[in-house]
């Protein structure tokens, strides 16, 4: 993100001040993480995310996740690693400066391109059309938002945190400061390569969470290698409205339908009605 790769980390205040009370935070030990990249010389690294040190557990996001923090131009998410890929952020797989700018990219066309390097070829007959149906080929655009939320996407956010640990869908997972305006950048500014196998520019997919959290209140809960986690203050609560979300989800993260529910209505119906978590990994 070149606009704002110029401004100096919000989390240098961290090398000096490690539980972040000058933030109006009591942070857990931690470590910061560099970005990537030749250090000049003479100058001292730029700090491109904070982990903590240890797993947290139930009503870590909430204690961190406040309007302080995020006026202080940072982002709070959680980190789960995974069996073989423990402590990924450790391993200097971020690559910001190969990423482009959310602000030059416009959601429906880069969903649109989505979806059409993902719908069935027509050789694919009776059983590529089920898959895809109610919708043809076609991109069927976008989706209407959800109706009003009656709660704050960030209490909402938190809720799903707590939740997610409390069942052992998040086993062990780190809290994580990263230098965001808003917490759709957070994948593009740690450049993030969970999506690569599907699309290597991660602003294309913040777009995408941009979108959604101005129609649905999504806001991003957490991370892993290749699977990330949205809350949802304002999901579709009919199938009817569900059906082009879930479109939207087979266009962002194929592996969802191919490998998980089989077709966009079973999915629209089992992850997208009424959830207020949005789940997506990229095999």
């Amino acid at each position: 993100m070149s606009k704002s790769s110029k401004a100096r980390s919000p989390l240098s205040v961290l090398a000096d001040d490690p539980q972040g009370r000058s933030l109006g935070l009591e942070l857990p030990s931690g470590v910061l993480v560099d970005a990537p990249g030749r250090r000049r010389w003479g100058k001292a690294s730029e700090p491109l995310l904070w982990v903590s040190d240890e797993a947290v557990g139930v009503g870590a996001l909430a204690a961190h996740r406040s309007p302080a923090l995020a006026a202080a131009g940072l982002q709070a998410v959680l980190f789960q690693d995974r069996r073989g890929l423990e402590r990924w952020w450790q391993e200097r797989e971020f690559r910001p400066e190969r990423m482009s700018d959310p602000d030059d990219h416009h959601v429906e066309p880069v969903l649109r391109e989505f979806w059409s390097a993902v719908v069935p070829d027509p050789e694919e007959g009776a059983e590529g059309e089920e898959l895809i149906a109610p919708f043809g080929r076609d991109w069927p655009g976008l989706a209407e938002g959800g109706p009003q939320a009656p709660d704050d996407p960030d209490a909402v956010a938190c809720g799903l945190a707590d939740e997610l640990i409390a069942s052992g869908a998040l086993p062990s997972p780190r809290l994580a400061l990263v230098p965001a305006g808003r917490g759709a950048d957070v994948p593009t500014v740690m450049g993030w390569g969970g999506p690569a196998n599907h699309e290597n520019d991660t602003a294309l997919i913040s777009t995408v969470l941009r979108s959604w959290e101005d129609r649905f209140g999504a806001r991003v809960v957490a991370l892993g290698f290749d699977e990330l986690h949205v809350s949802v203050a304002a999901p579709p609560r009919t199938a009817v409205h569900a059906l082009p979300v879930a479109a939207e989800h087979f266009a962002l993260s194929p592996d969802n339908i191919w490998q998980g529910s089989g077709s966009i209505r079973a999915y629209a119906d089992e992850a997208v009605t009424g959830s207020n978590h949005w789940g997506f990994w990229w095999d």
